[in-house]
C-alpha cells in the first residue's frame, strides 16, 4: 500500500469500520481536549477535532497517512456528545424523543510526510420515535451506549429507536464515513479495494 495507515482514535467502533476496507493499519490514541469553543458551530467543532486528533499522533508516525474523526449529534439546536453515563444518556434520549437528530462527523486524512490535509464534515439525519421512559431505560440497560454521541448506537439496539434515516453514507452515522474516506485515500494514491499487482517476470 505504500505509506502506513494510522487511525488516530480510541474508538472500537471506528476500528471495526476501518477494518472493512481490508487495508493494514495501526491505531494510536490521540490526547486532545475536546471542549467546544464558545459559539463554535457543530460542523466546525467536528472538523477541528478530527484534524487535532490526526495532528496529535503525527510526530510519532512521520511517514504515515493518519485518519482523525470526531462526531456530535445535534437536536433542536443542542449539541449532544458522548453521555458517558446513564443519567446523561437518559436525558439525551428524552430530548431526542419524537425529533429529528443530525449527526455530524468530521473526517481528516493527514499525510504526515507531505503535510497535506484533507478534511470534511459528513452529515447524517435520523428521526427518533416517541420514546417512553420504560423503553429508554430498557435500551440503556441492554446496550449501555455511553460512548456514542447522543447515546444512539444504531449498529446495535439503537436502530429500534428510529423511524427513519437519511444520508449519503450510513457509516457516517457510526462515526467513520468510509465513502468519503475512500475518496481521500484515492487522492493519496491508495486503492480500495487494494489492487493485486502483477509482480512481472
Amino acid at each position: 500500500m505504500g505509506r502506513p495507515l494510522v487511525l488516530a482514535s480510541s474508538s472500537a467502533h471506528r476500528r471495526l469500520l476501518l477494518a472493512r476496507l481490508r487495508l493494514p493499519f495501526t491505531v494510536a490514541r490521540p490526547a486532545v481536549d475536546e471542549t467546544r469553543h464558545a459559539d463554535e458551530a457543530p460542523s466546525r467543532l467536528v472538523e477541528r477535532l478530527a484534524r487535532a486528533k490526526a495532528q496529535a499522533v503525527a510526530s510519532g508516525h512521520p511517514g504515515s497517512l493518519i485518519i482523525g474523526s470526531d462526531q456530535v449529534a445535534v437536536c433542536a439546536g443542542e449539541v449532544l456528545n458522548k453521555p458517558l453515563g446513564f443519567e446523561t444518556a437518559r436525558r439525551q434520549l428524552r430530548a431526542q424523543s419524537g425529533r429529528r437528530v443530525e449527526f455530524l462527523t468530521g473526517l481528516c486524512l493527514l499525510n504526515a510526510a507531505t503535510g497535506r490535509v484533507q478534511i470534511d464534515c459528513v452529515p447524517y439525519r435520523v428521526w427518533v420515535r416517541e420514546l417512553g421512559d420504560d423503553h429508554i431505560d430498557a435500551y440503556l440497560h441492554a446496550e449501555t451506549p455511553y460512548d456514542c454521541a447522543g447515546a444512539l448506537r444504531s449498529e446495535g439496539l439503537g436502530i429500534s429507536l428510529l423511524s427513519r434515516m437519511q444520508g449519503e453514507d450510513p457509516t457516517a452515522l457510526i462515526g467513520l464515513p468510509l465513502i468519503r474516506l475512500c475518496g481521500m485515500l484515492g487522492v493519496e494514491g491508495v486503492e480500495v479495494p487494494a489492487g493485486v499487482r502483477d509482480p512481472g517476470p
